[in-house]
């Protein structure tokens, strides 16, 4: 196995699986994780057109319990915690006094005093220090990732393949809403949210029964082609569904406002972390804006390429590559505000030369129900 820094890398409890179906296996933040299985254009599509199975148990969960769990987290994240129902998730953050980004999060309401946030991979110890750090309430935090592994059915088909192996009535969970039950006889909260832009469920299981669970699922969906996918499939799934990554279009320089998630930000619920950098970058204008772009000429504009714009350095490409869906290379990237709007010409640097783009409404991609 590979290593990092002289130590393994670290392994999800289906490891053996991955290697077992043949997986292309990548170390991936000191993760040895599968990178594609039958290759990314072919399990990018069959998570378009019929469903696909992700094992995403490197990210991490943070359990937040007491009578001041709500306070805690309202104070931590800029989205209003307060519109959570029992049952209910919400897409947020967590931020630095300055605005900018330690981590994106789910927020998951469990109870009145218990709440539970996925949380990135390469963050989780970050996201932890960061949440006890600012701890001044009466609240418990409890690092959990070690006690849960995390599997995605994504895709059409996803609702019919789990709704084979559980007892819960899937029906009635909307979107960015969850529901505690069991899947294959393990219990298991299954929550109605993803990263690749499709209908399917996330579930969250303990390790010792992920095994179990993956390859019931593997069997429950056969009959609609069901296959393994990696993370190469999540990214392109992803960057078509225009759905941020951290380290890309959000980092601990990049606020909300400019990463186009100002609708996470409830400057009206009163006092949370980075507020007031926020409300002073709201009133004086945003300087650059994240917008998609479509390549016009031959080429591909990757993470990291300069942007120019009438032959001036402009900004940067955040993501970028090959969209199987659509068959154009599309990507989003950094440009000043007054250049974001969709239509505008715009120059990538590759190798050196600049190449045409075009900037691009985002999402690339929505699914049609």
């Amino acid at each position: 196995m590979s290593e990092i820094a002289g130590e393994p890398l670290k392994q999800t409890p289906l490891n053996a699986i991955h290697r077992g179906l043949g997986a292309k296996m990548v170390d991936f933040g000191g993760w040895d994780m599968p990178v594609q299985y039958s290759g990314i254009i072919d399990e990018h599509n069959t998570v378009r057109k019929a469903v696909g199975i992700f094992d995403v148990s490197h990210m991490g969960e943070i359990e937040i319990r007491g009578p001041e769990a709500f306070a805690l987290i309202d104070y931590l994240t800029p989205n209003a915690v307060s519109k959570l129902k029992d049952g209910q998730a919400q897409y947020s953050a967590l931020l630095y006094d300055h605005g900018g980004f330690v981590d994106d999060i789910l927020v998951h309401k469990v109870a009145d005093q218990h709440y539970f946030l996925c949380v990135n991979a390469s963050n989780q110890e970050k996201d932890y220090a960061h949440i006890c750090e600012h701890n001044r309430f009466q609240a418990e935090v409890e690092f959990a990732s070690a006690r849960y592994a995390l599997l995605a059915v994504q895709g059409p088909h996803a609702p019919a393949t789990v709704r084979k192996l559980t007892d819960v009535d899937l029906a009635p969970i909307r979107y960015y809403h969850f529901v505690d039950g069991t899947v294959s006889g393990a219990p298991a909260r299954i929550a109605r949210t993803g990263y690749t832009g499709e209908l399917g469920f996330e579930l969250y299981v303990a390790g010792g029964d992920a095994p179990r669970v993956w390859n019931a699922v593997l069997e429950a969906g056969a009959e609609f082609g069901i296959k393994p996918a990696g993370l190469g499939a999540r990214n392109t799934l992803r960057l078509e569904a225009a759905m941020a990554l951290y380290g890309h279009e959000i980092t601990a320089s990049i606020t909300p406002l400019e990463a186009g998630l100002g609708r996470i930000v409830k400057f009206e619920k009163g006092q949370f972390l980075g507020r007031k950098a926020l409300l002073e970058q709201h009133e004086r204008g945003v300087q650059r804006l994240l917008t998609g772009f479509e390549m016009t000429g031959r080429g591909i504009g990757r993470d990291g390429y300069e942007i120019m714009i009438d032959g001036v350095p402009a900004g940067w490409v955040t993501s970028g590559g090959p969209s199987p869906t659509l068959s154009r290379n599309i990507g989003m990237c950094y440009v000043p505000v007054a250049q974001a709007q969709p239509g505008r010409t715009i120059q990538i640097m590759i190798r050196n030369q600049p190449v045409e783009a075009v900037t691009r409404p985002m999402p690339f991609y929505k699914r049609a129900n």
